[in-house]
């Protein structure tokens, strides 16, 4: 067991080896794909961080402290507990933030007006930033009807050096002309008014006006306000903008608003009280005047009675009292706005006034023990002193929330105004370049592993193999042979063989192999015909078929080549002889042998052409013409090659393979598929015709594999 482990683990590591080196020589292969793919994005990435138009950051930090009596609790007693709140961070940037502070600073600098110059796309802004053209158009004032809200507006220069201009709205109309510095308006309730204009003649700017709610809305998602540290109460705001001046002086009057906003808010508290107090004070002085004088007539009624003692000391205990019970009242009045009765502090109040009640109540059982004249003197003088204090208590807290306004600094404070950094925040330069860099990269790297994914084209031999067909020949790709498919195309009937015009081309080699292997394999069989066809069109069957026909003629064989493809064959623009009088005549009855046998500039070497193209191909291969024409052949030839259509596409191959006494197939290196081939193969044995190999055709080199060695003779 241990020993088939060991196996099979080196069975795996070996298959991720070639795993890996099939993909590391698959990119090197592409090698200049990769490379061209990354260039490109290095090209884009550094364009970009040159024409990219840089934003600024200013900032400003603010210092933001818990709400407090603002240093007057010794001053003002318990009503600075009223103004004394604690106030956070996070609420104070939600008010830094909000539409009440920014809509102000929207309307200031008009930020509902968008003005944007007409450059060339994508490129024109960066080119008029690097030469110094750019345009500037600055608009204070843009009203318009309601019904061209939503349609199109666009201001041209007209005379740059007068500073006029014309408004163009929808379909190019003429709406208003204007000058800079001058309010335009039309009937139709068009208003404009540019404040300032350096532009030159016909240059075109785009203008539009948003809501005020999206104009706060944009300008809220240029600022940040962040607590610097953890509960420091240190606010620090920043704005981004393309002008660094532009973005410090925005930034300052958003603080200044913030800061007016803090004051105003703190004040505004004591007011409320000031006025709550103002409109109690009549009141309780007429209070006090009708109580003042009731005991006036009371006592003249009476002859001037005084209080015993005893009296005195009942009333200033009363008195006392009294005193605390309304004093009581005013703090219930004030905290009731901050607490419910359930807070600790709202119960220690209404504790202490069930006190006070509960010693009232005793202190007037006592008065009921006095004799009428004294209990109603006391009850008279008890209601003036009460009222006056009440009176003067209202007039003090008065002063004090006075001097509580006037002292009112608020709980924020700006510490540091607004500066912009001279160095741009975006775009980060480097850091694009190195990001399209490896973007790059990756996508050509992508797109690599995607073709090998998509492209399960054969490239070994050992692939065939797999499949149980021998491989006759791996015959490498040519580039000469490529010169040579392009002048394929012209009419010239010059020779295009390989094997004759480059005989040492590593191809020719290898057909040279493929006939030493065929040799034997044609004496075993029971004719001396060769077919050769292939699974689908394109793999260069007809190269093989003509080139190797040549090759064997120069050992002195007598051979001949027999074009069945008589829909699409081209074995005579390679041997460069006419197409006219060919198989298909023969078959038709129209030629005799002799008369469609053609012979070739290459001793030894006959073909055939396919003729003209008969509409009927199948059919007339079937006829006995052709089974007589192939044992003729083969009496007069020692090698008679058939070079047939793609068995995948037509029946043509399955009929020729029965009078053959060897068949080949062919395969191209990344065009066939191993499916292909089994296919084809298939088709043939269905057919009760055995395939003797296959020969590889256009094998490349790769860095992952090699299939030929180079070992041409060297030239002294």
């Amino acid at each position: 067991m241990k020993t088939t482990d060991k196996q099979s683990h080196s069975v795996s590591s070996a298959t991720d080896d070639m795993s890996l080196n099939k993909i590391i020589g698959l990119l090197f292969d592409e090698k200049w794909l990769i490379i061209s793919v990354t260039s490109l994005f290095i090209v884009i990435g550094v364009a970009y961080a040159i024409l990219a138009t840089p934003i600024y950051k200013a900032d400003a930090l603010i210092q933001v402290e818990d709400k407090s009596d603002g240093g007057f609790s010794a001053l003002v007693g318990d009503m600075g507990d009223v103004f004394s709140q604690e106030s956070t961070a996070m609420t104070e940037i939600g008010l830094m933030t909000s539409r009440m502070i920014l809509g102000k600073t929207v309307d200031k600098y008009h930020l509902q007006i968008v003005v944007k110059p007409n450059y060339f796309p994508v490129i024109g802004k960066g080119i008029a930033r690097l030469t110094d053209s750019e345009q500037l158009l600055t608009v204070t004032k843009f009203e318009m009807p309601d019904y061209a809200k939503y349609q199109p507006h666009k201001i041209v220069i007209t005379d740059a050096k007068n500073k006029e201009y014309q408004l163009i709205g929808k379909k190019d109309e003429v709406i208003l002309t204007g000058k800079e510095g001058e309010v335009a308006h039309t009937d139709s309730g068009y208003t404009l008014l540019v404040s300032a204009l350096d532009a030159e003649d016909g240059f075109e700017f785009d203008i539009a006006k948003r809501t005020r709610l999206n104009a706060i809305n944009w300008l809220n998602q240029n600022i940040a306000a962040v607590e610097k540290g953890k509960q420091t109460g240190l606010i620090r705001i920043s704005y981004q903008d393309a002008d660094p001046a532009k973005a410090e002086e925005m930034l300052n009057d958003i603080a200044d608003n913030y800061f007016l906003q803090n004051v105003e808010r703190d004040s505004a508290e004591a007011e409320q009280s000031i006025q709550f107090l103002k409109e109690q004070l009549p009141k309780f002085k007429e209070k006090l005047t009708h109580s003042e004088d009731k005991l006036n007539d009371y006592r003249q009624k009476r002859e001037s009675v005084d209080l015993n003692l005893e009296a005195q000391s009942t009333l200033n205990v009363v008195v006392d009292v009294e005193s605390q019970l309304n004093a009581l009242t005013f703090k219930e009045a004030e905290i009731s706005k901050k607490y419910k009765k359930t807070h600790p502090a709202y119960k220690a109040l209404l504790d202490k006034r069930h006190t006070l009640l509960e010693e009232k109540a005793k202190i007037n059982k006592q008065v009921k023990n006095l004799p009428e004249t004294q209990r109603e003197v006391l009850r008279l003088k008890r209601d003036v002193e009460v009222d006056q204090q009440i009176y003067v208590q209202l007039l003090n807290k008065i002063q004090e929330l006075n001097v509580v306004k006037a002292g009112t600094v608020g709980n924020a404070r700006i510490v540091d105004t607004a500066v912009a950094n001279l160095k741009p925040v975006s775009p980060k330069k480097v850091l694009i370049v190195v990001i399209l860099t490896l973007l790059g990269g990756m996508i050509s790297v992508a797109i690599v592993l995607l073709k090998m994914l998509l492209n399960r084209g054969i490239e070994s031999p050992e692939e065939i193999e797999s499949l149980g067909l021998p491989v006759y020949a791996s015959i490498p790709k040519s580039t000469i042979q490529s010169g040579l498919m392009e002048r394929k195309s012209s009419h010239s009937k010059s020779m295009r063989l390989l094997s004759v015009l480059e005989p040492a081309d590593l191809s020719v080699e290898a057909l040279r192999s493929l006939r030493t292997s065929l040799h034997f394999a044609v004496m075993e069989a029971e004719n001396n015909i060769v077919m050769i066809s292939g699974s689908t069109p394109g793999i260069g069957k007809t190269f093989v078929s003509t080139n190797f026909g040549a090759v064997c003629a120069h050992t002195g064989k007598k051979v001949i080549l027999i074009d069945a493809d008589m829909r699409r064959g081209s074995a005579h623009r390679f041997i460069g002889v006419s197409n006219k009088g060919g198989l298909a005549e023969y078959l038709s009855g129209e030629l005799s042998i002799e008369e469609v046998i053609k012979h070739t500039d290459i001793e030894n070497f006959d073909v055939i052409t396919r003729g003209q193209v008969p509409p009927n191909p199948s059919e007339l291969l079937t006829r006995p013409r052709f089974k007589e024409l192939l044992n003729a052949l083969s009496e007069k030839y020692q090698l008679v090659l058939i070079d047939t259509p793609p068995v995948l596409a037509v029946t043509d191959a399955s009929i020729v393979g029965h009078l053959a006494g060897t068949s080949l197939m062919v395969a191209r290196f990344g065009v066939n598929t191993t499916k292909d081939v089994e296919v084809a193969w298939g088709r043939f044995k269905r057919a009760s015709i055995e395939v003797t190999g296959v020969v590889f055709n256009g094998a490349e080199k790769k860095a992952d594999n090699y299939y030929y060695y180079d070992y041409s003779s060297s030239k002294e």
